[in-house]
């Protein structure tokens, strides 16, 4: 085969190929074509390693090991590659360029055929559909390290070349389930639509998927009939202007049908919204958007103000804040005191010259829309969907969950805290009578802050991050966990200062897990804590494990109610910043976020489930039940459940804890 190179890598690679030809027994040989190879995959050229997957197979690169025989090739394994440091990932990708060229008939191999080599790609991809789609979880972001970003690739280079109509079925399930969170950021699901959308030439297809498919296609572009056949705007508002008002009331509805359906709003819904707005058209605009009678309420009485933020901050580029908005409006947002002087100072604010860049640079469309703009459109979808706020790539839960909880009952504070950190550039936030100016620290737990988040977010979490992080130092040097301390002055008046940790502070070790445990039940269970009802959220902290239920790390979350299911089954209801809240965390324990009573943007597990991978709450001693009357029974399920996760990683002991409360 004649290739031709154009840069120094590729010829490097060439040369080291012959190379190693003539002199298949040296190892040092072998280790400098696998790590020309690395640079070629590092930089995304993995079509010319396709294009030589024939003669490099045949040099024998791969005898000797696992993917000697493509035939015994195991698809399960494929994963796991690139989760090991080494060379494992590089021999990877070319055994799954060397089947992919073997599928395209680019490549005859004589102990597998293409019929045989589709059915192995299709496999694979099934099982690793988060290499297609990489999510943004804390699994995720944790590991993404050179060798997770060559699985990406190479699974973007597969979905590239292969058609994945066989996939269907898996890829409209995870876009189901990523809709039902209702997440404020859309780019991942949008990103899965686009490609979904290439299934629909695909012969494979079947008449269901088909179905599901056209309609989340729909949902981001045209969402109505007339809509589909008019996608130039001008064109489309001319039809529209000629239609009886029965039938421009029924358009309206099915826009709102289709937000409210799949929680994504097309770019052509907000050019209609600021026409109706434009034009006081408040029947139409209450259809649009969906609202109820009491949506339709606080948009009547505040419709001066809603257009305004209309023409500021709903643009083609900033769509999917409509949603937002008619969630806000739901929520009755508006008629909390604070919350109007707050938005009018931020349609008037002084922004500071970086945050505008800051802002300016998060869209990647900005249409004719202004920094303040952007910012309002963060705004109401933050007011409107505080349970679909998302950490980003960051390890800032933390933050993500104190914003959550102040949109939900402060909302005032927080635009004041968003107003001094785009006007001052720093927030103050009092930590045990002594203020904490985030201008005045550094650290955190991101100073390089990923900058995939909504606008509120963007903005606020870099102080946020730095404010949490100094009263976490502050508190270092107690003997107990600093979260006690630090979560009621950093969230605010609604936390417990009771505190339960799982951990001793001073050795690490799990001490006296059943009373822990025990106490959860007495404090949350509404059938042994008396039957008290949580009013607000209660930040907790949880164990992240993988599916096989080995641990990743720590995370804050944020019970949001707990009660029964339809079922009749107790549940623990939830918020977690981390993007996506359905996973696996092994030992048969999936957290879901719907068909079993979830509410938008929540996840849930049976209560012992969730327990048992809890190590710190808050509690309130005063609605507590008797911790005596806990069955012993419950208490043991939960501590084996937790003994065989992340407790293998600890020490335990059955002395009580001097330092829990």
């Amino acid at each position: 085969m004649e290739t031709s190179f154009s840069n120094s890598e590729q010829q490097k690679f060439a040369s080291t190929l012959q190379s190693f030809k003539e002199n298949r027994q040296n190892p040092i040989v072998l280790e400098e074509l696998l790590s020309d190879a690395a640079v070629l995959i590092d930089q995304n050229k993995l079509e010319l390693l396709f294009d030589l997957a024939g003669e490099y197979d045949q040099s024998g690169i791969f005898e000797g090991g696992p993917w000697e025989n493509p035939r015994k090739l195991q698809p399960p394994l494929v994963g796991g590659s690139f989760k090991i440091d080494g060379n494992y990932s590089i021999l990877e990708v070319l055994s799954e360029l060397r089947v992919l060229a073997i599928a395209k008939g680019t490549y005859n191999h004589p102990n597998l055929s293409a019929d045989e080599a589709r059915d192995f790609l299709n496999k694979i991809m099934a099982l690793n559909l988060h290499l297609i789609f990489p999510p943004e979880t804390e699994e995720a972001r944790i590991n993404q390290g050179q060798v997770q970003k060559r699985g990406l690739l190479l699974f973007q280079f597969l979905s590239n070349q292969l058609s994945l109509g066989a996939l269907s079925s898996t890829f409209i399930n995870e876009i189901d389930r990523l809709t039902a969170q209702r997440p404020i950021m859309v780019g991942r699901i949008k990103e899965m639509i686009g490609y979904a959308e290439n299934l629909l030439s695909s012969e494979d297809l079947g008449a269901e998927g088909r179905v599901s498919i056209q309609r989340y296609h729909d949902s981001v572009n045209a969402p109505t009939k007339l809509s589909k056949s008019y996608p130039d705007f001008i064109t489309y508002k001319s039809q529209f202007n000629a239609l009886s008002d029965m039938e421009k009331e029924l358009e309206a509805e099915k826009f709102a049908d289709v937000m409210r359906e799949t929680g994504l709003v097309a770019p052509i819904q907000a050019k209609l919204v600021r026409l109706l707005a434009e034009e006081d058209a408040t029947n139409l605009l209450v259809l649009t958007l969906g609202l109820t009678e009491k949506g339709e309420a606080n948009l009547n009485e505040h419709f001066t103000l809603v257009k305004q933020l209309i023409s500021l901050a709903i643009h083609p580029s900033t769509a999917q804040s409509l949603y937002g908005l008619a969630r806000m409006l739901e929520r009755g947002v508006l008629s909390s005191p604070p919350v109007i002087p707050g938005l009018e100072r931020m349609i008037e604010i002084d922004m500071l010259p970086e945050v505008e860049k800051d802002l300016l640079a998060s869209r990647n469309d900005p249409d004719d829309i202004t920094p303040v703009g952007i910012l309002l459109s963060g705004i109401l979808s933050v007011l409107g969907q505080p349970l679909g706020i998302g950490q980003g790539m960051n390890p800032t839960c933390q933050s993500a969950r104190g914003i959550s909880l102040w949109s939900q009952h402060d909302p005032g504070f927080l635009l004041e805290l968003v107003a001094r950190a785009c006007r001052d550039g720093e927030v103050d936030i009092s930590f045990e009578g002594a203020e904490i100016n985030s201008s005045l620290i550094a650290g955190g737990l991101a100073p390089d802050l990923h900058k995939e988040l909504d606008a509120v977010s963007l903005i606020l979490v870099p102080h946020l991050d730095r404010v949490y992080d100094e009263m976490m130092k502050r508190s270092s040097l107690r003997g107990e966990d600093g979260h006690k301390f630090v979560n009621p002055e950093f969230y605010g008046q609604w936390i417990s200062k009771e505190f339960s940790s799982v951990l001793n502070p001073v050795t690490g070790a799990v001490a006296d897990y059943d009373h822990f445990a025990r106490l959860f039940y007495a404090t949350h269970h509404p059938d042994f804590n008396e039957g008290h009802q949580l009013i607000y959220p209660n930040p907790v902290g949880i164990f992240v494990t993988t599916a096989n239920a080995d641990l990743l790390g720590l995370h804050a979350i944020s019970i949001q109610r707990i009660t029964s299911d339809p079922s009749g089954e107790t549940r623990v209801y939830f918020y977690n910043p981390n993007n996506d809240s359905g996973q696996d965390w092994g030992q048969g324990i999936k957290s879901t976020v719907r068909n079993h009573g979830e509410e938008e943007g929540e996840a849930s597990l049976p209560f012992d489930q969730f327990l048992a991978r809890v190590y710190a709450y808050h509690y309130n001693p005063n609605e507590m039940g008797d911790l005596s009357i806990i069955p012993n029974e419950l208490i043991d399920r939960v501590s084996t459940l937790a003994k065989e996760s992340w407790g293998q990683k600890y020490q335990w002991t059955d002395l009580a804890n001097p330092f829990l409360i």
